[in-house]
């Protein structure tokens, strides 16, 4: 059995299907993922700063501790991500066509 792109129902009377639907809503969310990943960058940059710092003896430890778990729940949250993608990669090459 086999169907169109035509014959997939629309999303509430919108001529839109659920496939092109979460396609533009990625597509709108794009943006935050770019600025989320200005965010990791630039919670690096503060850990290693800071860590700098510290080394040349003008910054407190607290802080130091401080800016190097932002970065790492920052990579952790990238890597997570990056995990999911993968995961919905491999499920949509095991589907059949």
């Amino acid at each position: 059995m086999s169907t169109t792109l035509g014959s997939l129902p629309s999303v509430a009377g919108t001529g839109e299907t659920p496939a092109t639907r979460r396609i533009r809503d990625t597509d709108a969310g794009n943006g935050e993922m770019f600025a989320n990943a200005r965010g990791l960058v630039e919670a690096l940059k503060e850990a290693e700063t800071s860590s700098a710092a510290y080394l040349a003896g003008g910054a407190d430890p607290h802080s130091v501790v401080e800016a190097i778990a932002r970065a790492e729940l920052a990579v952790e949250t990238v890597v997570t991500v990056r995990n999911k993608i993968v995961e919905a990669y491999q499920e949509l090459m095991r589907m059949p066509i």
